[in-house]
């Protein structure tokens, strides 16, 4: 691409960042979608909004997209290369960082990722400045170029501006446990006289007490990991932890034991037993968990406490719904998985649904882990994360849940 065609290039995606800043009403989601935008545009393999914590005087990834997961980790203001950025409120291009005596390889060590060139460039407005952006690795090996440097100072000061006017809570998350760690996660399946790469290298944290939601097309590995955090599945390369345990190759007596006392799961399809009451479905899981609630109590907490006695054919869709999750929440899981829960229902009872789920995150402190193609229903959770290709393409840390009485599709 020739200079004048790369500059008409540029001032494409900074006319369609400032749209996107100027116009919509989720400030985050915008950020979100810009640096997405960016990376696009130099054809890079991550980028981070790191903001920073004045409190604590260190760096926390607001928004990350790429391959790698690294929402719980922190940077010391002032080290590294996007904490000198911050420090000292500069704008930094590196071709090689290992060359670079201030880059400090922490952050690759944790996440596994290997940076090789960078841009980092400071949010800042008139009285301080609120962190950086971070854009890493030309996909093809190239070099970042001046161009490329002052395409992405344009943006933080747009991105600036738009957090000025628009507000955004910059204190670090609240810090929680992980419970569930996935690092490097392959699976693959027989196909011809091949193999199919379904997972291509999965890096993603669960916490304990979150609510995630999983987006991404159709084929590009949610199901898949999904089933494999619960044991459905088993992973062809890579390590699965639980609680600190390597849980990779589970024993049939461990597995048993994982998921009957750690894991609920919820369905599209219902999967009740027809010729039993909803009590009674309820009841079947209760019997074989090693410390469950009342049957008849985890059927008022989801809303059915009149009907007890019902038939799965004489329940309505979401009903029957509730009557699954009911049955996941009775063993008192750390973690529910739930695939597409509300899919099969209309708006209505899908938002009934939702409520319940919303209550077991938020009064119950259960993890929910939800896999949806449903981009609004990704506005209740704590975390988005979108996978693409087989790999975690993006985590979103989403400030401000919204409940399930204010969304709508």
């Amino acid at each position: 691409m020739n200079s004048k065609d790369k500059k008409t290039e540029m001032n494409k995606v900074i006319w369609e960042i400032t749209d996107k800043l100027r116009s919509s009403e989720d400030l985050n989601g915008a950020l979100s979608d810009s640096l997405e935008i960016i990376i696009r545009s130099l054809d890079s393999e991550a980028g981070t909004i790191w903001l920073l914590d004045k409190g604590e005087d260190r760096l926390f990834p607001e928004i990350n997209v790429g391959p790698v997961d690294i929402t719980g980790l922190t940077i010391e203001n002032g080290q590294g290369i996007a904490g000198t950025s911050v420090k000292n409120s500069e704008s930094i291009i590196v071709e090689d960082v290992e060359k670079d005596e201030r880059f400090t390889r922490s952050v690759d060590e944790e996440s596994g990722f290997v940076t090789k060139s960078i841009i980092c460039v400071p949010l800042k407005n008139s009285f301080e400045t609120l962190g950086c952006i971070q854009i890493i690795n030309k996909k093809d090996g190239g070099l970042y170029d001046k161009e490329d440097l002052a395409l992405c100072e344009q943006v933080a000061s747009l991105a600036a501006i738009a957090i000025d006017e628009k507000g955004l809570i910059t204190e670090k998350r609240e810090d929680k446990r992980v419970i569930i760690s996935l690092r490097d996660v392959i699976k693959e399946f027989p196909s011809g006289e091949g193999v199919s790469r379904v997972l291509k290298g999965i890096n993603l944290d669960i916490y304990e007490n979150e609510f995630v939601c999983v987006l991404g097309e159709s084929g590009c590995g949610k199901s898949t990991m999904v089933n494999i955090i619960g044991g459905m599945d088993d992973l062809t390369d890579g390590t699965i932890t639980i609680e600190g345990k390597d849980f990779s190759h589970p024993t049939d007596k461990e597995l048993t034991a994982f998921r009957r006392e750690y894991l609920g799961f919820v369905f599209q399809s219902y999967n009740l037993m027809p010729n039993m009451t909803a009590k009674d479905n309820v009841k079947f899981i209760a019997d074989i968990a090693k410390d469950p609630m009342d049957a008849e109590d985890a059927l008022e907490k989801v809303g059915l406490g009149d009907k007890m006695r019902s038939y799965p054919s004489m329940l309505s869709g979401g009903q029957q719904q509730r009557v699954s999750i009911a049955r996941a929440i009775v063993k008192r899981p750390k973690v529910i998985l739930a695939d597409e829960p509300t899919a099969a229902l209309d708006f209505t009872t899908g938002q009934g649904v939702l409520k319940v789920f919303e209550d077991i995150v938020r009064n119950q402190g259960t993890t929910v882990v939800m896999i949806t193609h449903n981009a609004e229903i990704a506005k209740m959770a704590d975390r988005i994360v979108k996978l693409k290709n087989g790999k975690v393409y993006s985590v979103k840390i989403n400030r401000h849940p919204l409940s399930a009485d204010d969304i709508s599709w």
